[in-house]
């Protein structure tokens, strides 16, 4: 029933955030979706989608072994969190999104860090959990970093004023980056903490 219920609130989000998007883009379905794919927001909640539903529906398959593995849900855990962090401490109040966009807004960067973090407290079995996987984990937002410099360089725009080369310069980026891939390796180690003295309890 959870992951049911996790999975309709995160679809749900997603497919809101895109008729959004593309109402504000006068219906440009290729510049709305290129933009929308850009934002880690966007890939992370993605991916809990996928997560959720692979499980529900495809368990038996490679893909949802992978996906009911601790170490992945736990992966996913720290990156949809991220997302939660940087959004309410750095970027909450930069956009005023109002109706509808609002509740997409709310529902990608609040509801559903929190339903997903939910799912790993409550379900995600911890004992297996090792330190060595948090340099493991760093692999995807090290590939989000690299796409977002690449794509910023042929385009000149960047999804996240954090990491405007443009505004900041490349030496100022970067260091931005790497800050918040500090931020994923320290906060998946935490949560392997958590998960082994949970796991002891």
């Amino acid at each position: 029933m959870y992951l049911a219920f996790g999975a309709a609130v995160v679809w749900f989000a997603l497919i809101l955030q895109f008729i959004v998007s593309l109402k504000a883009a006068d219906y440009d379905f290729l510049s709305t979706t290129k933009l929308y794919l850009s934002f880690f927001t966007i890939t992370t909640n993605i991916i809990v989608a996928i997560c959720f539903g692979t499980i529900i529906l495809f368990s038996k398959t490679k893909l949802g072994v992978f996906f009911s593995k601790p170490s992945t849900q736990t992966a996913i855990t720290v990156y949809i969190f991220v997302v939660g962090i940087i959004y309410n401490v750095l970027l909450r109040g930069l956009l005023s999104p109002v109706g509808w966009a609002r509740v997409a807004d709310e529902l990608l960067h609040v509801v559903n860090p929190l339903i997903f973090l939910g799912f790993w407290m409550l379900f995600v079995i911890k004992q297996t959990l090792q330190y060595r996987d948090a340099f493991i984990w760093l692999l995807y937002p090290l590939a989000y970093i690299v796409f977002i410099v690449i794509r910023g360089y042929l385009i000149n725009q960047y999804p996240y004023p954090f990491i405007n080369v443009v505004d900041l310069g490349y030496p100022k980026a970067l260091l931005n980056a790497f800050g918040c891939l500090f931020l994923f390796w320290i906060l998946s180690l935490l949560l392997i903490w958590i998960g082994k003295k949970l796991a002891k309890s």
